[in-house]
């Protein structure tokens, strides 16, 4: 493979919604050097790719942010951090307006305000909202843009002995080109996981969800294995989708205020709660007592509240308008039938991702966190991502002069390049066991110091480490074909996580028991990983595609059977703890420690607290 070595300021690794406003930030208040790498182009990736036709987190008029935190906090059941919400919370406004200011079209009445979806929500018209953001990303004189790059792991050492992040190994999706990127501070906003569990639509379809296919968990991925502390995975997000077209229901449900309603007419969304969690949790029971399909009940709407439904979903999710006019009923003849999806991790929905302090610091030094990585902060949705970018792109700046002192302690290695092929003994191991170089496969360190290229241990980090990594991505290319493709193995773990660990198949149900077999066959899978063969760099993501989805199922599985009681009914239902305890009003952190999920237990933030990092790993 081709070696390209870069050097930049701050690395972001994602250019969704999050990434792009961090690196408009920075282009702003610094002339800081900012490299944003994506696996596929910002102009139209990440969440926002089609657009949205509403800005779902604003502080509407007479409302507070404390308002939007309380919000927060109560469709969680209490399992937030408030200081993240509110600090979140704080901003939505103002990175509204910067979104306006970029030509973002808000909606306003005939007194010029903003038109409200609500009381949390304004209408946009946002087809081109991601169009915007990449526009300006690339205004900025200082910031580059390297598209088609898959970012894969963390490039770490150990200064003082604590985990420094000092850039990240990738590569171009398109040619054999491998990244090692240097960096002083970098920033993770890669989006949630999709794809963990199997969907509605399994087989050829099962890509066809809710949440967008290419976001495997790569970013909690490459962080879980670089020991970075991770929070609340067990709270899942479900959707509760349009049947067939997985369209959003929140448009139809706050649009035109449609009910939830059974087979037989019945309102059943006032029995089960309003919550987020209990409009799926409500859905699933009514099936299982027979009075299923479930709706939302819009017959009977008026023409003009269908002909915005139409160009709603035309802008945001045209399926469904195709839907209703190909069957010749629209909304207003006939009610729109639900059902939730597979299972997601997604930080912008629910608290799970990234373990920060208030300024988005994860546990690992020079390594930031923000969008739907970053746990702890529910419901962001766009404006959320926005703040955050901008949130962690300050912090970033704050703390670059401490960064650089730290990495003074690491020496300048002169020809730090892979040995020429002829010449090195293979250090590729599998995952499992590549943490430390086995003594025996120095030898090409060893040469590397006495021709004095490596002179420290923190040296060797980094070399052992790019060495391995590229060895790596060669392992999958060169190797032989395989028994099985990587298309069956992810199939196999879609399987196994909705048989065992609460998918749709079980109605969203797990047990102690089915959680651990879940836990042997994901390890399983995953050793199966390493004999997989890639023809061409487009196979080789897929590949680590599928490894960033399997190491993301393990840390689920530790969480779903850590925490005993069931708080969000579907989204964590515990058959073996059906019921809410107060023992339970914690949060649930893990981290990946000698090649084990540690569970850590934390005690809530709360009120007028602030959360800080005391022992940084």
């Amino acid at each position: 493979m081709e070696v390209r070595k870069l050097e930049t300021d701050v690395l972001i690794i994602g250019g969704g919604t999050a990434g792009c406003f961090a690196a408009i930030t920075i282009g702003k208040k610094s002339n800081r050097s900012v490299l944003v790498v994506e696996k596929a182009n910002i102009q139209r990736s990440g969440c926002l790719a089609a657009g949205v036709n509403a800005i779902n987190a604003y502080i509407t008029e007479g409302k507070t942010p404390q308002f939007y935190v309380d919000y927060a906090k109560k469709d969680a059941d209490g399992i937030v951090r408030e200081d993240l919400l509110l600090s979140m919370s704080e901003r939505l406004n103002h990175v509204t307006k910067e979104m306006e200011d970029m030509g973002l079209v808000i909606l306003k009445d005939e007194n010029g305000k903003y038109v409200t979806r609500g009381t949390r929500n304004i209408k946009i018209n946002g087809e081109n909202i991601k169009v915007l953001l990449a526009e300006e990303t690339r205004k900025q004189e200082n910031v580059t843009v390297i598209n088609h790059v898959n970012i894969t792991d963390l490039k770490t050492v150990s200064v003082n002995g604590k985990t420094l992040v000092v850039g990240a190994y990738g590569f171009h999706v398109d040619e054999e080109i491998f990244y090692d990127i240097h960096a002083k501070a970098v920033l993770c906003a890669c989006g949630g996981a999709a794809g963990l569990y199997r969907p509605n639509n399994p087989g050829f379809s099962r890509h066809k969800m809710w949440y967008p296919p290419f976001n495997t968990g790569a970013g909690y991925a490459m962080g879980i294995q670089a020991g970075a502390e991770m929070t609340t995975f067990e709270m899942r997000f479900i959707a509760l989708r349009c049947k067939d077209t997985i369209a959003p229901t929140g448009t139809i449900a706050q649009g035109v205020g449609a009910k939830q309603v059974n087979s037989k007419g019945e309102i059943y969304e006032d029995k089960y709660g309003l919550t987020t969690s209990q409009r799926v949790y409500g859905t699933v029971m009514e099936n299982r007592a027979g009075r299923g399909p479930c709706y939302l009940k819009t017959e009977g709407i008026s023409k003009e509240q269908e002909q915005d439904l139409y160009k709603a979903y035309l802008n945001m999710a045209p399926s469904q308008t195709l839907k209703w006019l190909e069957s010749g009923k629209g909304p207003s003849g006939q009610s729109v039938e639900i059902e939730g999806t597979e299972p997601y991790i997604v930080g912008g929905h629910t608290a799970s991702g990234y373990w920060v302090d208030d300024q988005r610091r994860t546990t690992l030094q020079g390594l930031y966190a923000a969008g739907d990585v970053a746990g702890g902060c529910p419901q962001k949705y766009v404006t959320g991502a926005l703040a955050e970018g901008e949130i962690a792109a300050e912090a970033m700046l704050e703390d670059m002069e401490k960064l650089e002192e730290l990495q003074k302690t690491i020496k300048t290695i002169s020809g730090d390049k892979p040995l020429d092929k002829e010449n090195k003994k293979t250090v590729y191991k599998a995952e499992a066991d590549r943490k430390l170089l086995n003594p025996a496969d120095k030898s090409d360190i060893n040469s590397e110091k006495q021709n004095g290229n490596v002179t420290d241990e923190t040296d060797i980090q980094r070399i052992s480490g790019t060495v391995i990594k590229q060895q790596e991505y060669e392992h999958f290319l060169n190797n032989l074909p395989f028994l099985f493709t990587t298309d069956q193995l992810e199939e196999a773990m879609q399987k196994v996580m909705d048989q065992y660990a609460g998918g749709i198949g079980t109605d969203y149900q797990y047990n102690e028991k089915g959680l651990s077999m879940a836990q042997e066959k994901i390890a399983q899978l995953y050793q199966l990983t390493d004999q997989l063969a890639a023809e061409d760099m487009d196979e080789l993501l897929r590949i680590y595609e599928l490894r960033e989805r399997l190491i993301v199922c393990r840390t689920l599985i530790a969480h779903l059977a850590a925490r005993k009681e069931t708080r969000w009914h579907s989204f964590a239902e515990n058959a073996d703890h059906p019921e809410k305890s107060a023992d339970w009003m914690k949060y649930v952190n893990s981290k990946l420690t000698d090649g084990k999920v540690e569970i850590i237990c934390r005690d809530l933030v709360t009120g007028g607290m602030k959360y800080e990092h005391t022992d940084p790993r």
